[in-house]
């Protein structure tokens, strides 16, 4: 026992507010994981709406784990304390169903610790029947599950709300063995068990087939909401410690009818689909009485046809809002003005590309007279600082491109400086550059990805011109980190074997050494037209054809038009 571990998470637990877990007793026992610390566990929507769903039924309990604080994880090892959830301090083994849910490729690093430190084995043939079943959902498990098709025993594919139901039921009225249960499972909408399907490959490392078992299907269709006013997505547990601490999140639309030819989100949450305020006006009101900020979830918030209502319905109600970017070309004064309300300090916006060439093949529909007047319309409501999300390496993507970037700054900051002196304060700029990754279900997916070594040239070039220009800078994530990111959103199976090797830290390059895998295979290479892709298990809805469609369209340069009445282009609404 570690006294220590177990009085930490006591006081965690008493300064939360909100919703909390069901009793023992009776009901089936879901532990529910995110890979990673509290903090960033808390400030997921995804988490706080599982965990919601699930202890709103009576016949069932959900209690929360995470990756232990980098304090806390000597401690465990020291004392070789078993991970224990936060609510009743029970042990994984304890539970019915363990439930991963992950948003984040690179949290795969973090599995290997996190089993390591539960005391369980991190493959899922190594794990029999004396072992709780362990399920993965979330974004990454419906974007492409197959790196982590040995670890896991089954994954949910699409949205809670549809999935969860059935699978609950179903787990609480089985009374089968464990291969049973999970081929039992594998027949419900939504549900991929991977030891169902044998994967062939051809001589030259690409899958050849997937081979389901007899009574499997062929592929697991996602399961996604028809009407959002049926449900809810809003913070359900309120910490200081989380990203999020001033905010109730409440989650508005799902989907995004613009089709950016690089967004998996824009693709993996069609069609489009809103919230009312009518439906949104108790959770709202809950959520003010928690916290007087109220962040706005959606893909696109100003897309929202009753956003004007909403943001009156909030700050008529004493609250504030909060917003994680705005859309350029939706943009009113009513929503810049209801951030400069709410005390916003810091606006972003996503030109995503400097040149008008790169951003037509991305399908962005902005011109440059867009952004510049959405620049003005954040300049006059006296907001001081701006950030500016932009890719580097899209497909194509020449030096003229990176100068057209360089370009569209100045003129940005010609706007944003001018603002600054009439107000007497300049504020910063601040560019959130970020390599691209080719994803799966998006036009893009049969890109290759620029090689790291032209990446970091690009980044240098841009850090030490932007360095020229004051109250201006630049911030770029991992190359490292987005080399990694693209592997594991693109792999195989076999690339689930290198995540014991990465945990230990040893490099990408050098581990996929180790497993006999070729880092550029997944990487730089660009997919044929007909290739079998590794996520392709799983229908999205989208059609290929669309897709590879959308790929020659937005190479040639040609913009389709967002989602409308009537539109049947993708397949998603037939």
């Amino acid at each position: 026992m570690s006294r220590r571990l177990l009085e930490k998470a006591q006081r965690r637990l008493a300064v939360e507010s909100g919703l909390q877990s069901n009793a023992w007793g009776g009901r089936l026992a879901v532990a529910l994981v995110y890979p990673n610390v509290y903090h960033q566990a808390m400030s997921n929507l995804g988490y706080h709406t599982v965990y919601e769903l699930l202890n709103r039924r009576e016949d069932t309990l959900c209690e929360r784990f995470f990756l232990p604080d980098r304090e806390d994880l000597d401690e465990h090892r020291k004392t070789g304390y078993p991970l224990f959830s936060l609510e009743s301090k029970r042990f994984l083994d304890e539970f019915d169903l363990i439930a991963f849910s992950i948003s984040f490729e690179n949290d795969y690093l973090n599995l290997p610790v996190f089993f390591e430190l539960a005391h369980l084995p991190l493959m899922a043939e190594a794990r029999g029947g004396a072992y709780p079943l362990v399920l993965c959902g979330g974004v990454c498990a419906f974007l492409n599950p197959e790196p982590l098709a040995g670890i896991m025993d089954l994954f949910a594919i699409g949205e809670a709300e549809p999935l969860l139901p059935p699978l609950i039921d179903y787990l609480n009225e089985s009374s089968e063995g464990r291969a049973d249960v999970l081929t039992g499972l594998s027949k419900l909408p939504g549900v991929y068990v991977p030891s169902g399907y044998r994967v062939d490959y051809r001589e030259d490392g690409r899958v050849a087939a997937y081979i389901p078992d007899p009574g499997v299907p062929e592929r697991v269709e996602r399961q996604w909401v028809r009407r959002l006013d049926d449900t809810s997505s809003r913070s359900c547990v309120y910490t200081e410690d989380t990203e999020f601490k001033d905010m109730a999140l409440v989650e508005i639309s799902r989907g995004c009818a613009r089709k950016c030819r690089f967004c998996a989100a824009g693709f993996i949450y069609l069609p489009p689909r809103e919230r009312s305020l009518q439906a949104l006006e108790d959770e709202l009101d809950d959520g003010l009485e928690h916290r007087q900020r109220i962040g706005l979830v959606s893909p696109a918030v100003a897309d929202h046809d009753e956003i004007g209502a909403i943001s009156r319905k909030i700050l008529n109600s004493g609250g504030q809002i909060s917003v994680a970017s705005l859309r350029i070309d939706s943009l009113t004064s009513r929503d810049v003005k209801a951030m400069a309300e709410s005390g916003h300090r810091t606006v972003a916006i996503a030109p995503e590309a400097g040149s008008q060439r790169l951003r037509n093949l991305i399908n962005k529909g902005l011109d440059e007279s867009q952004i510049l007047s959405a620049v003005q319309l954040i300049a006059d409501e006296d907001i001081p600082n701006l950030k500016l999300y932009f890719l580097i390496g899209l497909p194509t993507e020449k030096a003229e491109d990176v100068e057209a970037l360089l370009e569209l700054v100045r003129k940005i900051r010609t706007v944003w400086l001018e603002a600054g002196r009439r107000r007497g304060r300049l504020g910063n700029l601040t560019l959130s550059v970020n390599p691209f990754i080719p994803k799966p279900f998006t036009p893009l997916q049969w890109a290759a990805m620029e090689s790291i070594s032209a990446l970091k040239k690009k980044v240098q070039y841009l850090k030490r011109q932007v360095g020229r220009m004051a109250n201006t800078n630049v911030t770029c994530e991992s190359l490292k980190a987005a080399e990694l990111q693209a592997l594991l959103s693109r792999g195989d199976r076999r690339t689930g074997r290198l995540l014991p090797h990465l945990a230990e830290g040893v490099g990408l390059t050098a581990a996929c050494r180790r497993e006999g895998l070729e880092k550029d295979f997944y990487l730089t290479r660009e997919r044929e037209e007909d290739e079998i892709l590794p996520w392709e298990i799983i229908d999205q809805g989208v059609s290929r054809t669309f897709l590879w469609s959308e790929y020659r369209r937005g190479l040639a340069g040609d913009l389709t038009p967002p989602c409308g009445s009537g539109c049947h282009r993708c397949g998603i609404c037939t």
